[in-house]
């Protein structure tokens, strides 16, 4: 008999310890960067619903989990422009986010309307090195956030990027922005060192690599870092794949750190399996698709709602305005030498100057494909969707050569066809020329470009110490919108070439 009884005592033991053998996992689930991206892409890619549908399905799946957006949820369609973030933010909660970060487009429409919506969503609001107690968005951030799984307990921190350069003045006044790499493994120390966490996510939104070469990035904080224990990326559109060797940076002590992104516009889904017994993380991502079209249409409530929001959207994309001769994706050079080209002739005709010797305008700003045949009047909006304006500078030429000399360090930007230059693989300015002719830097030009860069975004700081000719007052994308207009009334076809017009020798 006492024997039986110290048997079943052993199995009863047995039972007990076999959870502890097994390591409790956090299944950490991320997108970044879906810039309005509500339905489907052009490539049938993405859409909120089957978004929806996966995260769904993975809270099923997994007894702990976590769902982050790292920033830029908004701008890049007309669902953005014409609701300006009404639909995006509601939407935070239909896809119950567990905590969201600052991205830099999230500022485009100014504090005050960011404040507005970032009150009716639940999710926690990140951000460690944004001082935001001057602003709008005074009381719904936190510097970090502790999420506690059985016994670990894992902090996130949300690092945002340097605002100056990037986005406009008038819509971030009052932020304070700290230096990202100072403030990100200080950050981690702290709450390794002191409250005594076991990991530590950095969700960033300063970009994989740097679009500005003297602003930090990620790879540069993780290398600097002691203490945090895997990367959640966005803002660079970069897609990070899993195993490609991108997804792994050694930090300060050689020690490999998982990093991950999904490129842009809610086309995947990042997955973060966190062992927290040991700190290993398995990265995948789940490509969104049309394989979850089926699961996606029982969310009948938020598509109802949706539709209201997709009918203004719909009579805009589909009202014919002109004809393309060709495709042109919206990172070619032949996009990049048709909207500079195009912004020549506007402000020519918009101005009277005729004696403007170029245009420059930010590749960045062209936000979508123009496709070959019928262009609508939703493809242009979505192309240019930003409210900025024209504007005509009188640029000493030593100014010219520097802001010439920035678009060089960053690959080449957007010009007309007058302005050619070359730079080395240092991405230092060899020539640059105007016409034909080397620019001089004692010489007056006359540039158009966009209030952005003029102000001195995209680091174009040498624009913002030249006189204004001419500053327009309405939005640039209304101009464009009627010049292609004016290209199908007179029988002619939206056409560019492919010259690469800032080159590498």
């Amino acid at each position: 008999m006492a024997r039986l009884r110290n048997f079943i005592f052993l199995c009863l033991c047995a039972l007990v310890m076999v959870p502890s053998l097994q390591a409790e996992h956090l299944m950490i689930i991320a997108v970044n960067d879906t810039h309005s991206q509500i339905d489907p892409a052009s490539d049938g890619m993405g859409g909120v619903a089957r978004r929806r549908a996966i995260y769904d399905q993975l809270r099923a799946d997994n007894p702990n989990t976590v769902f982050i957006h790292a920033g830029d949820a908004v701008q890049g369609t007309l669902f953005f422009s014409l609701y300006r973030g009404e639909v995006e933010f509601a939407l935070m909660d239909s896809l119950r986010y567990d905590a969201i970060i600052l991205g830099n487009h999230e500022f485009d429409n100014g504090m005050e309307e960011l404040a507005a919506h970032y009150h009716n969503v639940d999710a926690v609001k990140i951000s460690t090195n944004y001082d935001v107690s001057a602003t709008p968005l005074n009381g719904l951030f936190q510097p970090y956030w502790i999420k506690a799984v059985g016994d670990k307990r894992i902090a996130f921190i949300g690092i945002n990027v340097n605002p100056e350069g990037l986005i406009a003045d008038m819509n971030c006044r009052g932020l304070r922005y700290r230096y990202a790499p100072s403030v990100a493994d200080a950050t981690a120390r702290y709450l390794k060192e002191i409250l005594g966490v076991d990991y530590v996510v950095m969700v960033s939104h300063i970009g994989y690599s740097s679009y500005e070469p003297t602003e930090p990035n990620d790879a540069l904080i993780i290398g600097q870092s002691h203490y945090i224990d895997l990367v959640i990326s966005s803002h660079s559109h970069t897609t990070i794949k899993p195993g490609s060797g991108m997804d792994r940076v050694a930090n300060a002590d050689g020690k490999m750190i998982p990093i991950g992104q999904n490129g842009k516009s809610g086309k995947m889904v990042a997955t973060y399996d966190l062992d927290l017994d040991n700190g290993n993380v398995v990265y995948n991502h789940i490509p969104v698709d049309a394989t979850w079209d089926q699961a996606a249409s029982r969310y009948t409530a938020m598509n109802e709602w949706l539709d209201h929001y997709r009918h203004g959207v719909d009579s805009i994309m589909n009202n014919p305005v002109a004809t393309s001769a060709r495709f042109m994706k919206n990172s070619s050079n032949a996009a990049q030498n048709w909207v500079s080209d195009a912004a020549m002739v506007i402000v020519k005709e918009l101005t009277g100057f005729k004696n403007i010797d170029c245009a420059i305008m930010n590749k960045g700003g062209i936000r979508t494909d123009m496709p070959q045949g019928t262009v609508t009047e939703g493809v242009i909006g979505s192309m240019f969707p930003f409210d900025n304006r024209f504007v005509v500078l009188e640029m000493p030429g030593n100014e010219l050569i520097e802001s010439i000399k920035l678009m060089c360090g960053r690959g080449g930007d957007a010009v007309s066809k007058e302005l050619k230059a070359v730079y080395n693989e240092k991405g230092e300015l060899i020539k640059a020329t105007l016409k034909g002719k080397k620019i001089d830097p004692k010489k007056t030009y006359i540039v158009a470009t966009i209030d952005y860069l003029a102000n001195g975004g995209d680091y174009m700081t040498p624009m913002t110490r030249c006189k204004r000719l001419f500053v327009d007052t309405q939005k640039y994308g209304n101009h464009i919108l009627e010049y292609v207009k004016k290209l199908e009334a007179a029988g002619k076809k939206i056409e560019a070439k492919d010259e690469v017009r800032i080159q590498k020798k």
